[in-house]
């Protein structure tokens, strides 16, 4: 039985280590000077550590973070809302027609980005929301809408229908039901959703790409550009995108047990 323990942690630590492989090589090139950085180097610790690279990383890189964090935010908060209150009349409030909606609502998860480009950029130029963080937003936000809908009806529907039934013989309205009974059981559900949405979003690329520019480029944007057109500086590279993975790290290291728990709310009954 020992054996067999032994065996199997083995096995686990070997591929934990595959699997950190990349993160190594990211590490220790982020701290080397370019001169010690190629291919041949790539597995060599560094003769001296040099932050540098995570300075000129830094400077070029942070209005662009700012950039995400102004889309991330709202965005997140946005599609969580939208999603709640949708997942709160689909599973509570149902009416004629509304699970021909809740399908219609998913089919949005199966719709590929590359090809609604063109007609949301026509309509965004419309509107006069494209190459802005407003557009971005709004892009977002709407194709945010099936997930986060999916979540939350799956989430509600655990929630006892007497708690609504007493609520209505109260006299309470749905939106106070929403305000007052829903949304404070909620909250292990927003995280489940605000975590997703917040990864999404921040690590999202073709919608950056094409629907802003120049000024208001989110990070991962901004992080291709850093390879530049002739020499790419990969300490520089690395630096960067480790600097634009932290957010998104941050987030998990401090509500990770909040999205597993979530995730796992009403998967067991009784």
């Amino acid at each position: 039985m020992a054996i067999r323990r032994i065996i199997k942690y083995a096995v686990l630590i070997i591929l934990a280590l595959f699997f950190l492989t990349p993160i190594y090589v990211m590490l220790i090139t982020s701290v080397k000077p370019l001169s010690e950085v190629s291919l041949s180097e790539m597995w060599s610790l560094p003769s001296a550590i040099d932050f540098s690279s995570y300075s000129e990383a830094f400077t070029q890189l942070a209005p662009n973070m700012m950039n995400s964090l102004y889309l991330v935010i709202p965005a997140t908060l946005l599609s969580a809302i939208l999603g709640a209150m949708n997942g709160y009349v689909l599973s509570k409030w149902r009416f004629k027609g509304s699970e021909v909606i809740f399908t219609m609502i998913l089919f949005g998860m199966f719709i590929p980005y590359q090809s609604i480009l063109i007609p949301l950029i026509q309509f965004l130029n419309s509107i006069n929301l494209y190459n802005s963080l407003g557009g971005l937003i709004f892009t977002h936000v709407v194709y945010g809408l099936p997930i986060t809908t999916l979540m939350f009806r799956n989430f509600y529907a655990n929630i006892p229908e007497s708690m609504i039934e007493a609520a209505k013989v109260d006299g309470a309205s749905f939106v106070k039901i929403f305000r007052l009974i829903i949304l404070p059981l909620s909250i292990t559900g927003f995280v489940v959703v605000a975590i997703w949405q917040f990864t999404n979003i921040w690590n999202e690329f073709l919608f950056a790409v094409t629907i802003t520019n120049n000024n208001t480029q989110p990070v991962m944007v901004a992080l291709q550009n850093l390879s530049g057109s002739q020499i790419v500086q990969w300490n520089v590279q690395m630096a960067g995108a480790l600097l634009a993975a932290l957010p998104t790290l941050l987030v998990y290291i401090f509500l990770g047990k909040y999205f597993v728990r979530g995730l796992l709310a009403g998967s067991v009954k009784g």
